[in-house]
């Protein structure tokens, strides 16, 4: 038996699943088995967080193994590091301070920092740092108390340590707070769930003046056991190794003179489920029943199911009830590996054993035998004294004599065994056994039926195949009709399931047809294909090579010997090549100044497959590097290597100008110079600044100035000598520690220009609406100083002129429209000219007033007749109230949907007529108008297809919209 357990042990398989998707271990360098175990290098938190299965499968069924939790510990920093609000608290009045802790996973503890470290908060009977939200209690604040608080929060499982910003706690000026009764702020919840064995802990803690005093008590009466703790001032209750009995309502007193509080929770008795019976291996014989139960015991009551072969079983001849399974009638189909499964929120654990269903006996009833084989009839009567047998062909009683044996063909064993070597057609007939003792007779019959060998008509070929592509390997056969057939098919010796590798697996064709389609094929699909054909009467096979194709592997070691200022030389080694020769590589950089990986220019400029050395020429001086690799075959590009060590180019002069040079503006006796700076990947070095050259068009000598701030890009020459609005040519030059280097080409910019010195005449101003001024003024006659456009500048209240609004107008506009306004108000309007210098003198204020608003009341009673495709429209007046302006008319807004266009039509009369087209819909509004401006819309009136109304209404119809 040690034997055969070891030869079960071997023949086990193991896959793995996380969160309920099968894991490709072929395609995935991190995650690798050994012995059934899962080995995972190189966590990686997004892609390895979940929870894992295993499954084991032989031949004889399949097992699901318990679930497995992976997690990653984290704490991440505190949002913001700015001071946190004072907390203003007078003395004798307690406190809350909140931690509120980042995001997290993994169990946290808290601490408080008083002042600077390492000066931390002493937990005593006025203070208490909960462990559940990291908030410090001070129960009664002390001038002591006075200071910086910083939470800092530790991560048990990553040893990391974050701090909050400081929480200042301040004295208020305004008294010492009086006596007053304990008022619990920390206490635990009603009821709380604990587990079998946990560490259970709660918390409690008040404030109040005097200091409260801490105490439990179980509400039951029953005495604390010695194994409970009190710490903290009694502010926590420990119960270690948590069993039933600890279970109950516990309480929780805070009290001082001036009275006393308490809050009261339940611990309820938790446990994960564990069996107090199981099934075990059962082997039973066709037609008989079945029946297991297990049972568990947990809290709460952990709930049932049943797996076979590591799915749920199906119910039908199955029946499931609670922990037990029965089956009637039990067929071969049935056996397999069975598993009861219990759970609560708790835990989840299996229970496993095999059912074999076997068939005890020898049914003669139809044998089947392909032609030119041996087939042997068994007869084995039970019988005492034994019994002789007897077999008959047919009719014909087939006797133990010379002439049945002389041929060679048909032997009568002693045993009652009958066998026929070479059967041909003539075979086939009704064989019955009759078995004969002193006591009576019995008999059987079966019948005997000869089918013609089964060929395979169409076989697999071997073929090579690129990734990502679908083949169907052929597998069909010519046999017998009366013979039953089954396809199967094996990968490298292990059978393929196609229920568990549906994604790429796939059986197709009819009953005579077990051709094996693959979908997406990836590289661990090439190898060995075997198509397997079994009938009643013979097995047969038929295999093919496939070999999958795949864009190269990443290569490795990707290092730099030697580098320079634009230039690097870089080695590698290969990766595979999966199935197709390495024609070339590319090489990739990447710097912190691009947006990921670039190719890059080598030398050789095409690099051959043949080829583990490059280099790479116009990179940049003195910027870091980092290197990669991906080779390339004739089906593609493949993967990238991993990045080689960052390595900065050598320094340089610069070889880069500066761009955009130009400027303008500024003050009096001001040139101002700007341009593009330099960006850092292309400075070439440490030390880098630019050189700013100027001088007036027409002379020789250059000024120059320099700027060793790498940040700025504006340069401001003041001197007073420097005559307004004159053309300077400029030009700018970088340079660094290495020397200079180019200039831009030479711009001319002009120095500062003064404002106009006159002010625009003729200011004129009307109101337009409750919203709107039109200005007008005259244009400004030549001057020496230039002027690009003017500025309006207005105000409501003339006491108060820097309650300024503007309006811009460039060119040699002289109407601008100021818009925005209140309704019947006084605005003061002043224009001026400006220029780049900035504006001239303003024009003497003037005023004006805006209008009423319009009447804030829509048209009501719309009512609309429609003859024929003509329709009228009636409503009421809208009469303005003595604060809006006077109603002038109507504004009738015509929309046709499917145009999507409006047509305006105003009337000062309160009917209208339009007409419409029979084949569109319309939506219609209407508005009072005003000096003012467009009252409030009516509600919309929707008119649709007036070829629907012509069936309805064929003649006139009226219709009241009541809004």
């Amino acid at each position: 038996m040690a034997d055969i357990g070891l030869l079960l042990l071997l023949l086990l398989c193991f896959v793995w699943s996380l969160n309920g998707t099968l894991i490709d271990l072929g395609n995935d360098y991190r995650r690798h088995m050994s012995g059934g175990s899962l080995i995972i290098s190189n966590l990686d938190k997004d892609q390895d967080t979940g929870v894992y299965q295993c499954t084991a499968f032989n031949t004889w069924g399949s097992i699901l193994s318990r679930r497995a939790s992976l997690q990653f510990a984290y704490l991440d920093n505190f949002k913001t590091q700015t001071v946190r609000s004072a907390v203003n608290v007078r003395e004798g009045q307690g406190v809350v301070l909140l931690c509120g802790p980042p995001a997290h996973s993994g169990e946290l503890a808290f601490a408080w920092i008083f002042n600077e470290y390492p000066y931390f908060v002493q937990q005593d009977s006025r203070r208490f740092i909960s462990q559940e939200t990291g908030s410090l209690y001070i129960a009664k604040v002390e001038p002591s108390d006075v200071g910086n608080y910083t939470c800092v929060v530790n991560n048990t499982v990553t040893r990391e340590k974050v701090l909050s910003s400081p929480t200042p706690l301040v004295l208020r000026s305004d008294g010492v707070m009086g006596e007053y009764e304990p008022k619990i702020e920390v206490h635990f919840p009603d009821s709380v769930p604990a587990a079998k064995e946990s560490v259970v802990k709660l918390e409690c803690f008040a404030l109040g003046n005097p200091v409260p005093e801490i105490s439990w008590r179980r509400t039951s009466g029953v005495p604390f056991p010695s194994k409970v703790k009190m710490k903290n001032a009694n502010a926590v209750l420990e119960i270690p190794n948590f069993q039933q009995e600890d279970a109950g309502a516990y309480e929780c007193m805070a009290e001082n003179r001036r009275g006393k509080n308490a809050v009261r929770g339940r611990i309820s008795f938790h446990a994960k489920p564990h069996w107090l019976q199981t099934m075990t291996d059962t082997a039973l014989s066709i037609e008989e029943n079945l029946f297991w139960e297990c049972k568990a015991n947990g809290k709460p009551k952990p709930s049932y199911s049943w797996l076979k072969n590591g799915e749920p079983v199906a119910e039908g001849r199955v029946q499931i009830e609670n922990g037990a399974l029965s089956i009637a009638a039990l067929n071969l189909s049935d056996s397999g590996m069975y598993q009861c499964v219990a759970e609560n929120k708790h835990g989840i654990i299996y229970s496993s054993a095999q059912l074999m269903v076997v068939d005890n006996g020898y049914n003669l009833s139809l044998v089947k035998a392909r032609s030119g084989s041996e087939v042997t009839l068994e007869c084995k009567p039970q019988a005492s004294p034994p019994a002789i047998s007897l077999w008959k062909k047919g009719n014909e009683i087939l006797q133990r004599t010379e002439s049945c044996s002389a041929s060679l063909r048909i032997t009568l064993l002693p045993n009652g065994t009958l066998k026929i070597a070479n059967v041909t057609r003539r075979d086939a007939a009704s064989y019955t056994c009759i078995a004969k003792n002193q006591f009576g007779t019995a008999s059987t019959t079966g019948k005997l039926i000869i089918t013609e060998p089964t060929r395979i008509t169409m076989r697999p070929t071997n073929m090579e195949i690129i990734v990502g592509e679908s083949i169907v390997l052929p597998c069909q056969i010519a046999c017998d009709p009366a013979l039953d057939v089954s396809f199967s098919w094996a990968f490298n010796g292990q059978l393929i399931d196609f229920q568990r590798d549906s994604d790429h697996f796939e059986r197709v064709g009819g009953s005579i047809s077990g051709d094996l389609m693959i979908r997406n094929i990836q590289l661990n699909h090439g190898g060995k294909y075997v198509c397997v054909i079994d009938t009643d009467v013979e097995s047969l096979s038929t295999s093919a090579i496939l070999v999958v194709k795949g864009p190269p592997g990443p290569p490795d070691k990707v290092s730099v010997e030697e580098i320079t200022d634009s230039t690097a030389q870089l080695s590698w080694t290969p990766g595979r090549d999966n199935g197709s020769p390495i024609t070339g590589y590319i090489i990739q950089a990447r710097t912190p100044f691009t947006v990921g990986w670039q190719a890059v220019d080598t030398v050789p400029e095409v690099v051959n497959g043949n080829m583990l050395t490059a280099t790479v020429v116009g990179l940049n001086a003195w910027v870091e590097y980092e290197f990669r690799v991906v080779a390339r075959n004739i089906v593609g590009l493949g993967e990238p290597s991993p990045a080689s060590a960052k390595t900065r180019t050598e320094d340089a002069i610069p070889d880069t100008a500066p761009t955009d040079v130009g400027g303008g503006g500024g003050t009096k006796s001001e040139l101002v110079i700007t341009w593009e700076p330099v960006p850092e990947e292309l400075q070439n070095g440490e030390g880098f600044g630019y050189i700013i050259a100027f001088r007036p068009v027409g002379t020789v000598t250059w000024t120059r100035a320099v700027i060793s701030n790498i940040g700025v890009a504006r340069y401001v020459f003041r001197n007073d000598t420097i005559p307004p609005f004159s053309p300077f040519d400029v030009k700018v030059g970088a340079y660094n520690n290495r020397g200079e280097g180019p200039f831009s080409s030479i711009a001319t910019v002009y120095s500062a220009e003064e404002v106009p010195s006159v002010a625009p005449k003729r200011v004129r101003a009307r109101s337009v609406s409750a919203a709107q001024i039109e200005v007008i003024w005259e244009a400004l006659p030549a001057i020496p100083e230039r002027v690009l456009g003017y500025e309006v500048v207005y105000w409501e209240d003339d006491t108060k002129p820097d309650t300024v609004g503007k309006v811009r107008i460039s060119g040699n506009y002289t109407l601008v429209n100021i818009t925005g306004l209140k309704a019947n108000t006084v605005y003061y309007l002043s224009v001026a000219a400006f220029n780049t210098a900035g504006p001239g003198p303003q024009s003497a204020p003037i005023n004006t007033t805006t209008k009423k608003p319009p009447p804030d009341r829509a048209p009501l009673n719309i009512q609309w007749t429609m003859i024929g495709s003509t329709l009228t429209l009636h409503w009421d007046p809208v009469v303005a109230m003595e604060t809006e302006s006077k109603v002038t008319g109507y504004l009738v807004l015509l929309k046709r949907h499917r145009y999507n266009d409006i047509n305006s039509i105003l009337t000062n009369k309160t009917t209208v007529a339009l007409s419409l087209s029979a084949n569109d819909n319309y939506l219609i509004q209407i508005k009072a108008m005003s000096e003012g401006g467009e009252g409030v819309g009516s509600e919309p009136i929707h008119i649709h297809k007036l070829s629907e109304f012509t069936v309805l209404f064929p003649s006139s119809y009226r219709f009241l919209f009541d809004h």
